[in-house]
């Protein structure tokens, strides 16, 4: 039964109705990570789901091999009753400007995987649609292996429109529907979906990250260390760290670390992450707020990628990929 979290509402497969999809004509727009693992979950599931995709796609044949019926995007939703959007967030005004709302039916029920052009209001459905968001809080090949494996990645699920009513019920079956039941499903709102993922994302999970364990190695390299040390120190063993919090927070973490290790954490990570840095996060959270990030992002796509396309390259060519890319031959099982 639905239970709580901190104030959160979580929800399971029992508290969810898979009857509020079924007989229903599902589109899914996009069959990348998570329009795969969403499509062929749902269909694992008995319900009818159609992929809508721009022509030329390479997707469509991969599509069509896993037995679904695809159909350009404008084509795929002019019958559908839930449609749910699952192309890159850069794409999504366009296509659906141009290709969803003119072909949308009366009272359907629109879904996206993420609330960014909802929140940012790059795209604002009419009042007769009804508007939802089930966010998996994991890659989409996860979202496909957990639900194979029996279990399912968490998701949270957010209604912003409902003139019919049962929006929710639609959100929840879906999000039951993808695996998200087995785990939990967590009550959200569109601005805190967004405004928290972008922030982890840039802060935390890959700018913060990254730049913590480039810069790391370049301090060690620079000083004369050895790149294979200095390789293993700051990005191999970021892993098996990371793992531990995994799986019992900080507190599991420091305890099986060495006294060394943790005496090491504590006096240190203070000088790492000072009041400085605390403040640079806050602008970071300021410029989300605002709707700058995602005006800048936009218009760096629209141009072209010109800001990152430089970045991909430059990572590319820094020391610490080279030297990564000829230890990692030596473990083999990574690739598996």
């Amino acid at each position: 039964m639905a239970g709580n979290i901190l104030g959160t509402t979580v929800y399971y497969d029992v508290d969810c109705n898979l009857d509020k999809l079924v007989g229903k004509k599902i589109t899914v727009v996009g069959y990348g990570s998570q329009g795969h693992a969403h499509s062929l979950n749902l269909k694992e599931n008995g319900m009818d789901v159609t992929i809508g995709l721009r022509k030329g796609s390479k997707s469509w044949a991969v599509a069509e091999e896993a037995g679904f019926t695809v159909k350009e995007t404008g084509e795929s939703v002019k019958d559908a009753d839930v449609v749910m959007i699952l192309t890159p967030d850069e794409t999504q005004a366009d296509t659906y400007k141009n290709e969803i709302e003119p072909n949308l039916k009366k009272g359907v029920y629109l879904g996206f995987g993420h609330g960014f052009n909802i929140h940012f209001n790059k795209i604002q459905p009419t009042e007769d649609v009804n508007v939802f968001m089930v966010a998996p809080k994991g890659p989409g090949h996860l979202v496909r292996r957990t639900f194979q494996e029996g279990r399912g990645v968490p998701c949270l699920v957010a209604v912003k429109q409902d003139p019919s009513g049962d929006t929710k019920e639609v959100a929840l079956a879906w999000a039951s529907g993808i695996g998200g039941g087995r785990s939990g499903i967590l009550e959200t709102t569109f601005k805190q979906e967004t405004e928290t993922d972008l922030f982890g994302e840039q802060a935390v999970l890959c700018g913060g990250v990254t730049a913590l364990i480039q810069t790391g190695f370049e301090v060690l390299t620079k000083a004369g260390y050895d790149p294979v040390n200095a390789y293993f120190e700051c990005l191999h063993e970021m892993k098996l760290i990371v793992d531990l919090i995994y799986e019992g927070g900080f507190t599991k973490m420091r305890h099986s670390i060495s006294n060394t290790a943790e005496y090491g954490d504590f006096l240190t990570g203070p000088k790492i992450i000072t009041e400085d840095t605390r403040k640079a996060m806050e602008d970071v959270l300021k410029d989300i707020q605002s709707g700058k990030f995602a005006d800048e992002f936009l218009a760096d796509s629209k141009a072209g990628q010109v800001f990152l396309n430089k970045k991909r390259e430059e990572s590319r060519e820094h020391d610490i990929e080279k030297v990564g890319k000829e230890l990692r031959k030596l473990m083999s099982w990574i690739e598996k």
